[in-house]
């Protein structure tokens, strides 16, 4: 531990000496501590929804995702237009997305291959003429028999078209012919398969970052008398893309597209991933999975389904563990992964959170990873802000006090 404590003091001495990269809404409501290992914990309410409306773009669910003001946060401190910016994490492509807002250059990597399906598409953003266009040439036989039995979701006209689109999709894909207009279709689609409003193609069931399994689906219809009526695909599909493209300007969509034509997208164990340069990437702002506590495959079966993905395999792949010393020996070789990748005096923003009631505080985990892999933990950042009902839209994790944290470990590779 005293090892630990010298390589920070100098790191602490420079933080309370030049606060500006914490720069917040809130200053009076600052508090600062050090922990007894030596590095600050700096708590206040950093980025909120008041002060910067996130993009609409951002509007996709998944589960337990942060709020797109995270990522900004650091990027807008810590990086240039141009800079690098990666998430070895991805989920549905927060920071990747963000990184595109900001002109940032984007590399993105998930185990799970839907986090493409739910990001790429989002930086190399056709026209809303084009999607109508497509959807126009795109034939959706209501007579259209699921390999499953999703009655219990799905009107049988419905689930038809659905069948149609994914049979579509399939063939383009295996003939080479998918093309970014393509893949945006297949994004909104995926994202409105179930939801709990009459705007998803789904009977209404739970919210659309996690799916309800079809026995519990079947269970809750007979509960409240629900059965699935139709709905109109691509009237749906047209409404959510005039959604997401809300806030983006024809010189944006054109500077988005022209980053994501260079953007890296892998689907690869995040401590292997020798496609990413030596000391290339100036910022990672990633949320890594927190001991068990979310079965991303489970949440996204119906996902699986419809992009033909095994969900086997996605199940297999994904680091899910309750044990916290195999936890800490992932992370470890994680950050081995980051620290090559890093340019000098690049910072990893690396959020995680309270798991097991409280009792198990992750950065106390990461602090001592991050100094052993060849960091310097300039401290640890808690933001914390009052609960609101628009948090749900974003997937965030709220406490039984009624406010939003988030805790992240910030670190800096020496220059």
């Amino acid at each position: 531990m005293r090892d630990i404590i010298k390589t920070l003091e100098p790191l602490h001495a420079s933080l309370m000496t030049n606060m500006t990269i914490f720069e917040s809404t809130k200053v009076s409501s600052r508090q600062i501590n050090v922990h007894k290992d030596g590095y600050p914990i700096i708590t206040d309410e950093f980025w909120t929804s008041k002060q910067r409306q996130a993009s609409s773009i951002q509007e996709i669910a998944y589960r337990a995702c942060f709020k797109p003001q995270l990522p900004n946060y650091f990027i807008n401190r810590f990086t240039q237009p141009g800079d690098y910016v990666y998430d070895p994490f991805s989920g549905r492509g927060t920071t990747a997305i963000e990184s595109a807002l900001c002109d940032r250059n984007v590399i993105a990597n998930d185990i799970n291959p839907l986090s493409i399906i739910l990001s790429s598409p989002r930086i190399k953003i056709p026209e809303i003429h084009e999607i109508k266009e497509r959807l126009s040439t795109i034939k959706l036989y209501k007579d259209r028999k699921a390999d499953i039995d999703l009655s219990m979701f799905y009107h049988k006209d419905t689930l038809g078209e659905l069948v149609s689109l994914r049979d579509y999709l399939i063939e383009r894909k295996a003939n080479g012919n998918q093309d970014y207009v393509d893949d945006w279709i297949r994004m909104v689609a995926t994202n409105k398969l179930s939801g709990h409003s009459k705007y998803f193609f789904s009977v209404y069931t739970l919210p659309p970052n996690q799916a309800c399994s079809p026995q519990k689906q079947i269970e809750f219809n007979e509960k409240y008398g629900l059965v699935p009526n139709y709905k109109d695909t691509k009237e749906i599909m047209l409404k959510k893309t005039l959604e997401l493209q809300r806030d983006i300007t024809p010189r944006l969509r054109k500077s988005m597209f022209e980053i994501g034509e260079k953007a890296v997208w892998l689907v690869k164990d995040a401590a292997q991933t020798r496609e990413i340069a030596d000391s290339s990437i100036s910022l990672v702002v990633t949320s890594p999975p927190f001991l068990n506590v979310i079965d991303y495959a489970s949440d996204n079966w119906l996902r699986c389904w419809f992009n033909d993905i095994d969900i086997e395999s996605v199940q297999k792949n994904i680091t899910v563990t309750n044990k916290l010393d195999k936890w800490k020996d992932f992370m470890t070789s994680v950050f081995k992964e980051l620290f090559r990748i890093m340019k000098p005096n690049g910072h990893v923003a690396f959020e995680v959170g309270e798991v097991r009631g409280g009792t198990v505080k992750l950065e106390e985990c990461i602090v001592p990873i991050g100094i052993q892999t060849g960091f310097e933990v300039l401290a640890v950042i808690i933001n914390s802000q009052q609960f609101t009902k628009t948090s749900n839209i974003w997937g965030v994790r709220n406490n039984s006090k009624g406010t939003n944290t988030n805790r992240i470990v910030l670190l800096r590779k020496p220059g």
